[in-house]
């Protein structure tokens, strides 16, 4: 994925409280994605990828930050009963 380099302003107080450049990066990433993701313009499945992260991750995320995810989309919806019949392969191996 290419990325794209943005100059963001921080207060002084933020910086001092022990939160580094990395940190910064981490949370307005997520920030941006989690917003998009909440205003139905990308989807779960793209959200995740952005983040590097796999969809439980995700779904782990959201419910971190307290967001709800309850509205699937058919092929979401699709997903899940395909990994829920694939369970019980993946058990008993």
């Amino acid at each position: 994925m290419l990325d794209t380099m943005l100059e963001i302003r921080a207060p002084v107080p933020l910086l001092q409280m022990g939160i580094d450049r990395e940190d910064v990066e981490q949370r307005v990433n997520e920030w941006l994605v989690l917003s998009l993701f909440t205003e139905d313009r990308i989807s779960s499945g793209k959200a995740a990828r952005m983040l590097d992260i796999n969809r439980l991750d995700f779904l782990a995320l959201l419910r971190k930050q307290g967001i709800a995810y309850i509205d699937y989309s058919e092929q979401e919806l699709a997903e899940e009963f395909a990994s829920v019949k694939r369970l019980p392969t993946l058990i008993s191996t």
